[in-house]
């Protein structure tokens, strides 16, 4: 360990560890999952450390392993902004997966549920698979959202539980039981506005940024985020990838000013709405920032909201219940549905400015502690 990265109230934002030059792994049980029995399975992933990487829902919190969820969801396409293309990250990854997906059914009394995009035919690594059932979606984001898919084909009610697997996570799990070992590379797309030359590296969960951005900058003052820009975390320049992250961004900082902005025609403007001019233009490209174009305000009930989330549910109604904290209306609003990355896009398109996956995280702290 070479740094601890503390912020406000001492909390730890970042424990940096120095790798040592010639990698060593410690050994892990080996063997077909498909032969072995759940408690097997769950040591296993629990002594590696590759248990976190799956998920629960409701709350989107780290599954408890002595639960049994009705269901495993994996989300095998992302559609989130400049997003990678999992088809070709996990390209040549099909035993692995196959893996992965035998120790997964071992979790749960019930289905496995993959998602894929109806776009396009299933590829090797995601195709030709025993006891999974396949849903087909298409459109724009969040299609890919595993939240969305878990909405459509077996929402989460109340006392329901629901696991999710991030594809490359499930990846990760098969090598496990193929070789013994945690083997934590992934392939990561480096991205965004302000890269010269966009491209996929392979690297370690955790690495730095620092050599896949070195000499790909276009200017100086930006925003590097670990993930997508809705729902990513901001880093430093020298930072580190996010554990659940397989995406870097990049974007210009948003911290200048603009004097009567919202007064000009706004040709080089993009907007959700016809705000500006620039909605005249269908085909043009822009170089988006950080700029929120306004201040926050109270709630304007615009429907914006509902055109961006594909559900069955009433989220200006929700994040004011989770505001008063009336539990119960939040139960009947569909708390246990969502997750912050299925309304990130109702935080960017919210005229009032309001931060929805920070409410919607409150929410979610409020339900665990009063309800367990």
């Amino acid at each position: 360990m070479s740094a601890i990265v503390r912020g406000e109230r001492r909390r730890i934002l970042e424990v940096v560890i120095r790798a040592d030059e010639e990698m060593r792994y410690e050994s892990f049980r080996q063997g077909d999952p498909s032969t072995m029995k759940r408690e097997e399975i769950t040591e296993n992933l629990l002594k590696s450390g590759l248990w976190p990487f799956i998920r629960q829902r409701p709350y989107n919190i780290i599954a408890n392993p002595q639960d049994t969820p009705k269901a495993i969801f994996i989300s095998c396409f992302d559609t989130s902004p400049l997003a990678p293309d999992y088809d070709f990250s996990l390209k040549g990854e099909e035993e692995s997966f196959r893996n992965g997906i035998n120790a997964l059914l071992k979790l749960t009394d019930g289905k496995i549920h993959l998602g894929v995009n109806g776009d396009y035919p299933v590829t090797d690594v995601f195709g030709n698979l025993d006891n999974v059932q396949y849903s087909f979606f298409r459109g724009p984001h969040p299609a890919g959202n595993v939240g969305i898919q878990i909405h459509h084909i077996d929402p989460v009610n109340k006392g329901d539980l629901v696991w999710t697997v991030n594809p490359q996570d499930v990846i990760m799990i098969g090598r496990l039981f193929e070789k013994g070992t945690y083997n934590a590379s992934r392939v990561v797309a480096l991205t965004g506005s302000e890269i010269k030359t966009p491209r996929y590296y392979k690297t370690m969960n955790g690495a730095s940024i620092e050599p896949l951005i070195r000499d790909n900058l276009i200017s100086r003052n930006l925003r590097f985020v670990s993930g997508n820009v809705l729902t990513g975390k901001r880093i430093q320049k020298n930072g580190f990838i996010g554990y659940y992250d397989s995406q870097v961004t990049v974007i210009p900082e948003g911290d200048h000013f603009e004097f009567i902005g919202w007064a000009l025609p706004g040709l080089k403007k993009y907007s959700m709405s016809r705000t500006f001019l620039a909605w005249m233009m269908p085909n043009r490209e822009f170089r988006l920032d950080t700029n929120l174009n306004g201040g926050r305000r109270a709630f304007v009930m615009s429907g914006q909201y509902e055109k961006v989330l594909p559900m069955d549910i009433y989220p200006v109604q929700l994040l004011k219940a989770i505001l008063v904290e009336d539990i119960d209306l939040m139960e009947n609003l569909g708390i246990y549905e969502v997750a912050e990355e299925d309304m990130a896009l109702c935080e960017y398109v919210c005229t009032s400015k309001t931060e929805v996956q920070t409410i919607l995280r409150q929410g979610f702290e409020l339900m665990i502690k009063e309800l367990g």
